[in-house]
């Protein structure tokens, strides 16, 4: 039986004196929920308090406060959590749509201080991995080299591995980008020295850029412009102009703006009904998946229906790829499927080789809608051999090297 009714500074007691004996964030987590069941305090905040004593903290009752009082709170903190679970490639700016409440920079905090997550190959990972982590990877390289070891190539050409991925309407390039540039000799910067008295425009001219798109940022239309960020961002308010989902928008909508919204709301529900084009990957959707790429391969591998049970699949453990109906086809189908450590996105092909491929192929580029977009990337993709999607296969074994290497840490 649990103990009921526990007071914060209770719980912040037994947390601190946990630290003190050593027992990691995980461990004291599994110890307050015995002791104080689902009535204690959860997952994001049980690390929290830990990190806190573990830098010196000796108080266990909230801190004063002076000003405005701050709007996270510890649900919006586990629903940031729940969120990277669920989809760990997504940006700051989606969450900060999804997360209007606090800012940019609190938000940013939270993901990479609170939760201490940090970007690896587009995805959301810890910081620091756990011991457990760590072995749970080096226990999966070693099991992938022996049977590597046993098979040779025949067990990479049974691999079929696969994952979901954004592509933004306009991909800014990263440093990754500008480091690639340079190592080519293309030192070439787009920013140049500006002379003379700053050039003058008229708010029409503004006001066209942003009819034409209105998701430029401030360094674009200052290029276009040929004008400082500083003199656009003045400009923007003057016009009455605000930033809404990396979007420019009138601060106060105009009748006819609201009736253009609320018709184009309607013809984008009745366009969802139809073509669903706004579902995301769901544990269902995922299953349909799986039975094209069954008669895909059926038709494209000739010895697919008599190998039916030869088929290995390498996919990480997002939701939707652990979802019930999603077990339960992958059964009927007799695949194996070949276990991934959590938060390893530097032996998941589709992380390591593909996506970062298609983000180079992306820096710069500018869609004006969704169906240039998909026609962009049906061509990129068909402008690539065979040898480059083997590829993505054919280096896991060294990669698993490294990770045994490496004792399960992360490697460069």
């Amino acid at each position: 039986m649990s103990i009921q009714s526990p007071a914060k500074c209770e719980i912040r007691s037994v947390i601190r004196y946990l630290v003190w004996k050593g027992k990691t964030p995980v461990e004291v987590y599994n110890e307050v929920k015995t002791a104080y069941g689902d009535k204690g305090m959860n997952r994001t905040s049980v690390f929290k308090w830990c990190r806190e004593f573990k830098n010196g903290r000796t108080s266990v009752h909230d801190d004063q406060r002076s000003g405005r009082p701050s709007i996270l709170t510890d649900d919006i903190v586990e629903n940031i959590e729940n969120a990277l679970r669920d989809d760990r490639r997504l940006t700051v700016d989606e969450l900060s749509a999804m997360f209007p409440q606090i800012s940019r920079s609190l938000l940013r905090e939270t993901i990479t201080e609170t939760l201490g997550y940090r970007k690896l190959s587009a995805r959301w990972v810890p910081k620091q991995l756990t011991d457990q982590h760590k072995l749970n990877r080096v226990e999966a390289g070693q099991e992938f080299l022996r049977r590597y070891k046993l098979h040779g190539d025949e067990f990479l050409r049974s691999i079929v591995t696969g994952d979901e991925t954004w592509v933004e309407k306009s991909f800014q390039p990263t440093r990754r980008d500008w480091f690639r540039r340079f190592k080519n000799n293309d030192f070439q910067l787009e920013d140049k020295e500006r002379s003379g008295a700053p050039k003058k425009f008229e708010d029409k001219d503004l006001e066209q850029l942003l009819d034409e798109d209105p998701s430029q940022t401030l360094s674009e239309l200052g290029k276009i412009l040929q004008v400082d960020e500083s003199t656009v961002s003045k400009r923007l308010k003057g016009l009455g102009m605000i930033q809404k989902q990396g979007h420019w928008v009138p601060y106060e909508l105009m009748p006819r703006d609201v009736e253009r919204r609320f018709g184009t709301c309607e013809l984008l529900l009745q366009r969802q009904k139809r073509k669903g084009f706004l579902s995301t990957i769901t544990g269902d959707r995922y299953r349909l998946q799986l039975m094209r790429l069954s008669r895909a391969l059926k038709e494209k591998r000739p010895l697919y229906a008599q190998r039916h049970d030869k088929v290995i699949l390498l996919h990480d453990n997002a939701r939707p790829h652990v979802a019930k109906p999603v077990k339960t086809y992958l059964e009927t189908l007799k695949w194996e499927v070949l276990p991934h450590p959590p938060y390893s996105p530097d032996i998941a092909p589709s992380d390591f080789h593909l996506f970062r491929s298609m983000a180079h192929g992306l820096a710069d580029r500018r869609f004006h809608s969704y169906e240039e977009a998909q026609k962009w990337i049906d061509s990129w993709i068909a402008s690539k051999d065979m040898s480059f999607f083997r590829r993505g296969i054919h280096v896991l074994p060294e990669r698993w090297e490294k990770v045994v290497e490496s004792d399960g840490k992360y490697f460069h």
